[in-house]
């Protein structure tokens, strides 16, 4: 899909064989899943190839940010997915000249979605290549920031659940359960994965882009960039101390898990103990002899009764009394 950004642009797709009649107004032209014509009239643009999808794929700084032919070639793996449950990274190509900006992307992010809309909307704004790419990057950055700040109210979730004392019914609960929790756990040391990897390779394009002599006298553009690039370096040192976070409480959901097993060996020890006396009683009076004198007693049968109650009560008053249940 070809789209085309600029004053009196249409928001629609072009056909690659209608574009002429656009490209004089076109500042921002984005390739999504491209044809091989669309990725003709992207070249003809910029008067370079394009990189194809296996350059894009490679990770080596580089062969993501490097200059040819006039045209700063940049590449970062943004982050998508997050709503669908399945967050991953996809590599994203920026191609910046001094009057165009080209994009060549196989993923359509929520960054890019609200963005377009934005240039749409306010199309006598998109005159200047670099002003939409920083644009662009800022509205990468803070979706990597609003992701973090939701994962963040996550793991306070999660650590409430690990650590509040539930009732025996909301031990019940599925919801509540460890496995459950490990289950979300592993959800989250993912997303914070993938959210970390894309702000470290969106920091590394900024600090590529700030070098760039293409910024020139540009203060304005160079101010806003060193200020994305202040804010992805947080953003990487928030996303560890995250990281830690949910490592801390991997660790406590093992050690409650540990400490429930222990709990419930521990009940199962305290019965064997109580129940062994009454078992030994009522199996001395279970033997068949012919000379046995409490046999002949007339309360012979409720002292038995009586003595299996008094030795299973004195075990169980007993580990109570020690702290055992």
């Amino acid at each position: 899909m070809l789209r085309l950004f600029g004053p009196g642009c249409s928001p629609k797709p072009i056909d690659a064989g209608d574009v002429a009649s656009g490209l004089q107004h076109a500042v921002w032209v984005d390739l999504l899943e491209p044809t091989k014509a669309e990725e003709a009239v992207a070249e003809k643009i910029i008067g370079t190839n394009i990189p194809t999808r296996e350059e894009m794929l490679e990770i080596e700084p580089s062969s993501r940010l490097y200059e040819k032919d006039g045209v700063f070639f940049m590449t970062m793996s943004v982050v998508f997915g997050i709503k669908d449950g399945e967050p991953a990274t996809d590599p994203v190509t920026f191609m910046l000249t001094k009057s165009h900006l080209v994009t060549v992307r196989y993923i359509d992010p929520t960054p890019f979605v609200v963005f377009a809309e934005h240039a749409y909307a306010e199309a006598e704004d998109i005159t200047d290549a670099l002003g939409v790419l920083v644009r662009l990057l800022d509205a990468i950055v803070d979706r990597i920031a609003d992701e973090l700040e939701e994962a963040g109210r996550d793991i306070a979730t999660i650590s409430r659940q690990v650590f509040e004392r539930h009732s025996n019914k909301r031990r019940r609960n599925p919801e509540l359960r460890y496995e459950a929790l490990m289950i979300r756990i592993g959800e989250m040391q993912r997303l914070l994965a993938r959210l970390r990897e894309s702000s470290v390779s969106t920091s590394r394009t900024l600090g590529y882009l700030g070098s760039l002599d293409i910024m020139g006298d540009r203060d304005s553009a160079r101010r806003h960039v060193k200020s994305l690039l202040g804010d992805t370096r947080a953003l990487d040192d928030h996303s560890d101390f995250l990281a830690e976070n949910l490592n801390f409480l991997l660790d406590a959901s093992l050690g409650m898990i540990n400490l429930e097993q222990n709990f419930v060996m521990k009940i199962f020890s305290v019965v064997a103990v109580v129940l062994m006396p009454p078992t030994l009683i009522a199996g001395i009076y279970g033997m068949n002899f012919e000379h046995m004198p409490e046999l002949k007693w007339v309360f012979g049968y409720p002292m038995s009764l009586a003595l299996i109650l008094a030795s299973a009560i004195l075990p169980y008053w007993w580990a109570r009394r020690k702290g055992w249940l």
